[in-house]
C-alpha cells in the first residue's frame, strides 16, 4: 500500500479495526506507515454515508435551555474560553469548561474575525460564538440535510470547502478533517480562502498517543470506517508543509473517553449500547469516581503530549 500523506511504500503495519460505535462490528482493514507513522484506511467504502445515521452526534439541533440568568453565565464561560476575556467567565469556565471553544484562543480571535466552520454538523461551536457577539461567521457540511438559520442570524450551509471564494481568518475543522478522503485538497483549499497571516486549525485524533499504543485496534477513537485518517505528529508536519502552510502550534486536549471507550470496546460493548457510560451510566462498567480518575489522567497526558487528541495550528505566511 502507497501512504496517501507521503508516498511511501515501505513494509506499512496492518490492522483490522471493527466498527464498534454503532455496533455493527463489521471489519475494515488499516495500515500504519513505517514512515510518516499516519494510520489509514486501506479501502475507502462504497457506502460510507451508511456509517452516518439521522442521530450521528453533531447532527443534533442547537437550543437555548435554562434561564436568563443561566445564558449570561453561560456567555461569559464562553467568551473566557474564545478570547480569555471577563474574568467572572474565567471561574465558569473552571467550573464547567468549553474545551471546543478555548481551543480557538490560540488563534487569537476576536468578534471581528471572519470564521469558517467546515464540517461543523448542526454548528454548535458557531451558535456559542454568534452568542456572544461574533458576527462573521459561517458554516458549511456537505452531509447536513439542509441548510440551517438559526434565530440569532448565524447561517449553516450544505456544501464542502471547494465551493467557498469567500477569504477567512480562520478555517476551523473540529474533528471534521480525519473524515476527509482527500486530506491534501481540502487543506490546500483551506489555504487559498485564507487571508495572508490567517490560521487552519485542525483538531483531530492522533496517534501520536499512548492511547493508541495501549488499546490499538479497541482505541475508541480510531471509529473505522469513518475516521479515513488518523494523524501522527510527523504526518501533520508533512501535510502542513506539502500544503504550505507552517505548523506553529500543537496543543492536545484528550479528555476520559480515551479510556471508557477503549475499555469497552476491549469487552465488547459499542459506544451506543445500553451498557455504555455514554447511553447509560448506571449501567456501565465504571463509577463517577472512576471517570473523574480518566479525566484527570488525561490532564496528566495532554500536559506530556501523550493525550489521544489535539489541536494543530497552521500558519498561513503572510
Amino acid at each position: 500500500m502507497k501512504c496517501r500523506i507521503c508516498g511511501s511504500e515501505g513494509a506499512h503495519r496492518a490492522y483490522v479495526a471493527k466498527e464498534m460505535m454503532l455496533g455493527l462490528r463489521d471489519e475494515h482493514p488499516y495500515f500504519q506507515c513505517a514512515d510518516c507513522g499516519c494510520l489509514q484506511i486501506a479501502s475507502i467504502p462504497g457506502n460510507l454515508g451508511d456509517y452516518y445515521p439521522d442521530n450521528y452526534y453533531s447532527y443534533s439541533g442547537v437550543g437555548n435551555s435554562g434561564s436568563a440568568l443561566k445564558q449570561k453565565l453561560l456567555r461569559m464561560r464562553d467568551t473566557w474560553a474564545a478570547t480569555g476575556h471577563c474574568q467572572l467567565g474565567r471561574i465558569m469556565h473552571f467550573l464547567s469548561p468549553n474545551a471546543k471553544l478555548a481551543s480557538l484562543r490560540p488563534a487569537g480571535i476576536n468578534p471581528t474575525s471572519r470564521i469558517l466552520d467546515v464540517g461543523c454538523g448542526a454548528g454548535h461551536l458557531l451558535h456559542s460564538l454568534r452568542e456572544i457577539g461574533f458576527q462573521h461567521l459561517l458554516g458549511i457540511d456537505p452531509f447536513n440535510r439542509a441548510d440551517i438559520s438559526y434565530p440569532n442570524g448565524l447561517h449553516i450551509e450544505k456544501r464542502d470547502i471547494f465551493s467557498e471564494t469567500g477569504q477567512w481568518d480562520l478555517v476551523m475543522f473540529h474533528h471534521s478533517f480525519e473524515h476527509l478522503p482527500e486530506q491534501q485538497a481540502n487543506l490546500q483549499q483551506a489555504f487559498r480562502i485564507l487571508a495572508p497571516g490567517g490560521m487552519a486549525l485542525v483538531r483531530v485524533p492522533t496517534v501520536s498517543s499512548w492511547a493508541w499504543q495501549e488499546y490499538g485496534v479497541n482505541w475508541v477513537q480510531l471509529d473505522a470506517p469513518r475516521h479515513l485518517f488518523l494523524h501522527s505528529l510527523n504526518s501533520m508536519q508533512a501535510l502542513a508543509a506539502q500544503t504550505g502552510f507552517q505548523l506553529e502550534q500543537v496543543v492536545y486536549d484528550s479528555f476520559a473517553l480515551q479510556f471508557w471507550g477503549s475499555k469497552q470496546y476491549e469487552q465488547d460493548i459499542p459506544l451506543r449500547d445500553p451498557r455504555s457510560w455514554a447511553e447509560s451510566p448506571q449501567n456501565a462498567l465504571f463509577t463517577a469516581k472512576e471517570i473523574r480518575a480518566f479525566e484527570q489522567r488525561s490532564r496528566e497526558l495532554n500536559a506530556i503530549n501523550q493525550g489521544d487528541q489535539a489541536a494543530f495550528y497552521l500558519r498561513k505566511p503572510t
